[in-house]
Order: structure tokens, then sequence, then C-alpha cells
């Protein structure tokens, strides 16, 4: 009786999602001027409507990091042609609306959320906001002081330190080196002209995507679309470069820090987005954190809060976390672990569960507007395909046992590792050597 009682909760959990998804109409996609637009009707009453700016990290050299996060912010807090900041967000305020952006590795996005009662109002504030941008100088120095004050709180944060750490080392001289935050140095000296002649840079139809969450009326978002970007530049062609990311041989380097405890990063390879190793790779992280989840903390007791995560953009590379006091003892359980997966493999039941675990998850985040226009645009420009929203769950259904396994000897080989703490408790040789370190007698194995 109770694996029936849990069986039906699997059931009704899995298939709640799915028709909700179910009770919206039929996606499709227009081009506009030469820009995709992606179109989801929603069946409710909010709109959430996303611009793209394909490029992220690619689009600036190293120098000016963090000025593409600067121009982003400056749309809604410097004011416009027409408005300034306050008057800007006077006229929001009127509406139920949010309007906002942020930059990613990947791309930027620039993104308003309102009733479609108020989507007429808030759609002129909207494209206002990205077409004729003011960037005051008053109003940028404040945004430019928060982002220097929020840069000065990360850079005394351990775990925003190790995760940079590792970035550097892993993708040194590459585009994914960039914090695209930037740095405390570049951002003090940023000037609202150069931001503002670095947006007109990028803001163009060759870079743009649109994604529409809402009951919209499909020839009036034509109508408006067209307007909009009837004052967009065409721009340059851009194609966003893919990078892989495989490491020839295991590195570590250590740094000094007065922690209360040492933080450790390691990354290794990952396949490309599109790829048909993909969609295996994301199962088998997900098995290999459980997996490192028990033998690290539940097992032998080395750290809290051990992690495992895939980052799958546009140069695609897996993670390893961990906090310890003990860095020595925990490389051995971790290489053991992963030596152990290799010789032997995942099993049918973690294939299983976690199948049913992601597609239900990841049904679930596409619950609200925004999340499930973060979902189209992310596959649309990282996967290369809108439609693999859709498509989860069938794809993941094609994953097999043999892929899992296959994939996971293919990438996880060779680690990046980066370490903060007590250098003297660490020995570095643990973490670079071919050979599998010796394994103490009082660690536990899965």
């Amino acid at each position: 009786m109770k694996k029936i009682f849990q069986h039906i909760i699997l059931l009704t959990v899995t298939l709640a999602p799915i028709s909700l998804l179910a009770q919206m109409g039929e996606p499709y996609e227009m081009k506009i001027n030469g820009v995709k637009v992606i179109v989801q009707p929603s069946g409710n009453e909010i709109i959430e409507i996303k611009t793209i700016i394909r490029g992220g990290v690619q689009n600036y050299p190293a120098a000016k990091a963090g000025i593409e996060s600067l121009a982003i912010t400056a749309l809604t807090e410097c004011g416009t042609m027409k408005d300034d900041k306050n008057s800007f967000k006077d006229k929001l305020d009127k509406y139920s609306a949010n309007m906002g952006g942020n930059t990613e590795m990947d791309y930027a996005t620039f993104g308003m959320n309102c009733i479609k009662n108020d989507f007429d109002q808030v759609w002129h504030l909207y494209t206002d906001a990205m077409t004729i941008p003011k960037f005051d100088a008053k109003e940028f120095e404040r945004i430019r002081q928060d982002a220097v004050t929020a840069l000065r709180a990360n850079k005394s944060n351990p775990d925003f330190a190790i995760r940079r750490m590792a970035h550097e080392l892993a993708f040194a001289g590459k585009n994914y080196a960039k914090n695209p935050q930037g740095t405390i140095e570049i951002v003090s000296k940023l000037t609202p002209e150069e931001t503002k002649k670095y947006y007109e840079t990028i803001f163009n139809r060759n870079r743009l995507l649109i994604v529409v969450v809402g009951e919209v009326d499909k020839n009036d978002l034509k109508q408006k679309v067209e307007s909009f970007l009837g004052k967009v530049p065409a721009g340059q062609p851009f194609v966003a470069k893919k990078e892989t990311y495989m490491p020839p041989s295991n590195t570590m380097k250590s740094e000094q820090k007065e922690f209360a405890t040492n933080y450790i990063q390691g990354i290794t390879g990952a396949p490309q987005p599109g790829s048909p190793d993909y969609d295996a790779f994301v199962l088998a992280m997900r098995i290999f954190q459980n997996r490192h989840f028990l033998d690290i903390r539940s097992k032998n007791g080395l750290s809290y809060a051990p992690q495992v995560w895939f980052s799958g953009g546009l140069t695609p590379y897996a993670s390893i976390y961990v906090t310890t006091t003990e860095p020595n003892k925990y490389i051995v359980v971790a290489r053991q672990l992963i030596e152990k997966i290799k010789k032997e493999g995942f099993t049918e039941d973690e294939l299983k569960n976690t199948k049913t675990v992601y597609v239900t998850r990841t049904y679930y985040q596409m619950e609200t507007n925004i999340a499930h226009a973060a979902s189209l645009a992310w596959n649309e420009v990282i996967n290369g395909d809108w439609r693999r929203t859709y498509t989860i769950k069938d794809d993941m259904k094609k994953v097999t046992l043999s892929d899992l396994n296959r994939v996971f000897n293919k990438y996880v080989n060779n680690i990046t590792w980066a370490y903060q703490g007590d250098p003297k408790k660490v020995e570095a040789k643990m973490y670079t050597q071919k050979e599998l370190p010796e394994m103490p007698k009082e660690v536990k194995t899965f």
C-alpha cells in the first residue's frame, strides 16, 4: 500500500506541471526586421517580455568588464530623453509593472512584466528605456558607486572569491575568465559617455532576440515590435563563439586566506549545448552530485554542503565545490569516487529516478511567465532551439545508461583546482598526481 501511495504522489507531481503547460496556447515565432520573436500565449493576465542582447562576456575586452552590466542598469536608473529618472519611475509606478535587466556570461536581458490591461502604457516606457536612454551623469555616478559597493562586498565573500579564482585559472586568456560585474578598479573608472557609446555598439538588431509570454494579440504585437525595431540599427552581423574547455592535465593553485575553513573548487570539461552528449551529461552530473554529497558529508563529515553542478553555457564546464578543514582527506574521497564511477558506472535506478526528478523540476520552474520566458531565451541562445523548452521530457527519455556512463568517462577527467585557505593544510600533489592518492583507513566510501 505504501508503494502504491508513493507512486500516486509521484504521478500527481509529474503530471501537474505538464497539465499547466497544456492550458497554454500554441507557441510560435515571427521574424520582424530580421529579429526572431518567440511568443508563448500564457492563458493568464500577465505579460512578460524579455529582450535579449547576445554576446555577454564576448562583447567587451577584459579591461572593460562590468561595462555591460552598468549599461543595462542605466536603462531604468538614469532616465530617458523623455523622462528623468524620477519621472520615469513615477510613470512606471502608476501601473502593476516591473522593469529591469541583468547581464550573464552569454547574454544580457532587459525585461518588462505587467498585467494585460497596462500593456500599451508600459510598452512605451519599456521601448523608450532601450531606444532613448539618457545616461544622466548624476544618476550614473550613483549606480556606479552601488556597483563598486557590491563588488567590495563580493570580494570579502569566500564563496565568490573561490569561484572567481577558479574561473580565472580555468579560463585564463578566454572570455569566461571575465566577471560580467567587472572589478572595483575597472568599474570605478567607467564614465557615462563611454558606457553609453558601448551600449550603442551592442544594441542592434543582429544581436537581439525577443521573447513574449502572455496573451497578446498577434497583429498588435507585430505592429508594436515593428515600430520598436524601426528605431534600432541593424548593426554588424554577429555569431556567438562556442568554446570548449578540456584541461590537458590536473593542476592546482592555492592562495592563503584567513578563512575559518578552506574553500576548494575544481573545474573540468563538459559537452557543448546542442550536442548528442549534452542531455546525458546533465543527468550524469545530478547523480554525481548525489553520490558526492553522500560520500563527503553523510559518510565522512568532511563538509557541510559539498556541491557539484554543470554550467551548460557557450563555454560549458562542470564544477566540484567544497569547504573543508581537511582538504587532503577530501581529495582522496573525491578522486576515489570518480574512479569508482568510471569503473562500475551508474545504475538503472539512478537514471530512472533522476530523469523523473529533473523533468518534474524543470516543468515546475516554468509555472510563472517570467521563468517560462527565461527558459525560452536560454534554449534559443544557448541550445539554438527554443522548442527544447517543450521537448525536454522526450529528450531525456532517450538517454540510456550507456550514454550516462560514456559521457562521465569522456568529460570528467583532468581537473583545474583552486584552493583558498591555509596552504599548510593541503598537499597539492594529491590533487595533481595521475595515480590515485591512498585512502586513509578511517575514510568510508560509497
